[in-house]
């Protein structure tokens, strides 16, 4: 049997193994818990780094101007005095707004029914050049907003093109083209800059009328053509008779010069006598006549 100094020494040995085990569980614990630390530790930055990528991804805090675009800034609802040009720009998300807007010049090709003076509908084919005021864009923005073109510039291109055409006959007009388009472009330019577009540059490329009037026109044409075909032959005649007339009179006028010339001076009419003789000796002389000596030449 054990006595009871095996039994204490024994007891003392369970005690001994059972704190060497709980010492190394304790450290077991403590090394993996620092692992775990090192592991955060280490994982905090790339999560952070994610969710700034994330952050800025949705948000997207830069934006980008293009070549011939100008930038408008919002902020909390209110359009920015200033225009951001071409290039890289920074906003505060969900504070400020970013719109761009194109300043290039814009080629429009419309067809647009009009009334002349005389109550002749026309169908006018237009082309028209304009550009956005680069340093205006933020106040169209605020006045009339991205859609100009159906708000202001076509309600005032069509307007103007009534307004000038009404003020011209049909047959009238399409003698006159190029004075009606100066005068139309001459208003559009005006009208158009106050509301911060320029236009460059306005023609009319077709103008059409009813197949009746166009008929009608050529009818006159024709017509007028003919009649001035007749004039012009009745003043060639007219001149030829009137050049024959004063033929006539200088004729005329030149022989009684001649026969009163004659009649005063006996020595011109044989002057003439002598210009006109063909060099025979007439077998008749009358009473008064110069005498001629009739010379046989030698052979």
């Amino acid at each position: 049997m054990r006595t009871e100094s095996e039994w204490k020494a024994e007891r003392v040995e369970f005690l001994n193994e059972r704190r060497k085990f709980r010492n190394s569980g304790e450290e077991f614990l403590i090394k993996k818990e620092r692992k775990m630390m090192d592991k955060k530790f280490f994982g905090m930055p790339i999560l952070v780094l994610c969710l700034l990528v994330c952050f800025l991804v949705m948000c997207n805090p830069f934006v980008m101007v293009g070549p011939g675009e100008r930038g408008i800034k919002i902020r909390l609802g209110e359009v920015e005095p200033e225009c951001y040009g071409e290039g890289l720009h920074l906003i505060f998300p969900f504070i400020q707004k970013f719109r761009t807007m194109d300043v290039k010049t814009q080629r429009n090709t419309l067809t647009t029914a009009v009334y002349t003076k005389d109550i002749q509908q026309a169908r006018i084919t237009y082309v028209i050049n304009y550009n956005v005021q680069p340093d205006k864009v933020n106040k169209l923005f605020q006045e009339v907003g991205m859609d100009y073109v159906s708000t202001i510039l076509t309600p005032v291109v069509e307007g103007t093109i009534k307004d000038i055409i009404g003020k011209w006959n049909a047959q009238d007009l399409i003698a006159n083209r190029e004075k009606a388009t100066g005068d139309i472009l001459f208003r559009l330019q005006n009208q158009l800059s106050d509301n911060y577009i320029n236009v460059t540059d306005f023609q009319m490329t077709e103008i059409n009328y009813s197949d009746v009037f166009e008929r009608a026109i050529e009818s006159k044409v024709t017509a007028e053509q003919e009649a001035l075909k007749a004039k012009n032959k009745t003043v060639q005649v007219q001149e030829e008779a009137k050049q024959k007339v004063i033929a006539a009179e200088a004729e005329a006028k030149s022989m009684a010069i001649r026969a009163k010339a004659l009649s005063q001076n006996k020595s011109l009419v044989q002057y003439e006598a002598v210009q006109k003789w063909d060099g025979k000796m007439p077998q008749y002389m009358l009473g008064g006549s110069m005498p001629f000596i009739n010379v046989t030449p030698s052979k």
